[in-house]
């Protein structure tokens, strides 16, 4: 299984500050030696990370295919288009969310994801489209005609850590997700369930299949189980984790569990 690591927060920890470093160009040479397979970055709308400038010098300079979340605002895909990145991620968007809350509207989005993906894919760009895990937007992509499909793990992210961790006791408790153990086991083994049986279905149109959100030390062994996925995009735990053991060994450590 192949570990895209999304180096995102290292531009939020800079952001904070609004100063030149960490610079997140600096993780992308640790990352290629700790053993990983792709660099993922979003550039949002807002540029609340992520900037132009940090995109272009990524991709650049990366020695690592890099992978480009992005929105399909038109002047994003053309920034996108001239960039030039190995592929392109598409997602929603949100400016008033803190991260991605969910997988694309695929069906009401239709016309303008084909549009962008054809655009996309004109210019030598492969194409992903990040969605929940369900049978019709699998559907839908293939008609779309992007090669891969991100599955969205932050449903089965959520409820794993309400059953396994103290979140329930904290100001970010997830008030929809505040049920019985029991419950919790329940929605999580369905979760699960609906990965697997979307990885299944999509590999059966010929899609590759990746997936991320919310995964971390903690939760990722289960979705490695799940035969079909071949690709995990990473970020936030590993930049946490490298506060305290340091990049290189903070992706070291989830390589160990996914391969």
């Amino acid at each position: 299984m192949f570990l895209g690591v999304n180096i995102d927060h290292i531009a939020v920890l800079r952001e904070a500050r609004k100063i030149n470093d960490p610079d997140p160009l600096d993780a992308v040479s640790l990352a290629k030696r700790a053993g990983a397979d792709q660099i993922t970055i979003h550039l949002r709308e807002d540029r609340r990370h992520i900037n132009d400038y940090d995109a272009k010098r990524i991709i650049e300079n990366s020695q690592l295919p890099v992978n480009l979340e992005c929105a399909t605002d038109r002047e994003i895909i053309e920034k996108v288009v001239t960039l030039n990145p190995h592929r392109a991620t598409i997602v929603p968007e949100k400016r008033e969310e803190v991260t991605t809350e969910g997988g694309l509207d695929v069906v009401k989005n239709f016309d303008i994801l084909k549009e962008t993906t054809k655009k996309l894919q004109n210019a030598g760009i492969e194409v992903s489209l990040f969605i929940d895990p369900n049978p019709r937007a699998i559907e839908l992509t293939k008609e779309i005609g992007a090669e891969w499909i991100e599955l969205h793990t932050g449903l089965y992210s959520n409820i794993f850590a309400m059953l396994f961790s103290n979140l329930s006791y904290t100001k970010h408790s997830i008030k929809e997700l505040e049920l019985p153990r029991a419950k919790l086991k329940e929605l999580l083994e369905k979760s699960i369930k609906e990965i697997e049986e979307s990885t299944a279905y999509a590999n059966t149109l010929g899609l590759k299949v990746a997936a991320g959100h919310g995964l971390n030390y903690q939760n990722v062994k289960e979705i490695c189980k799940i035969e079909g996925i071949i690709e995990l995009n990473i970020g936030q735990c590993i930049i946490a984790k490298s506060v305290f053991t340091g990049f290189e060994k903070a992706v070291t450590d989830m390589l160990e569990l996914i391969k």
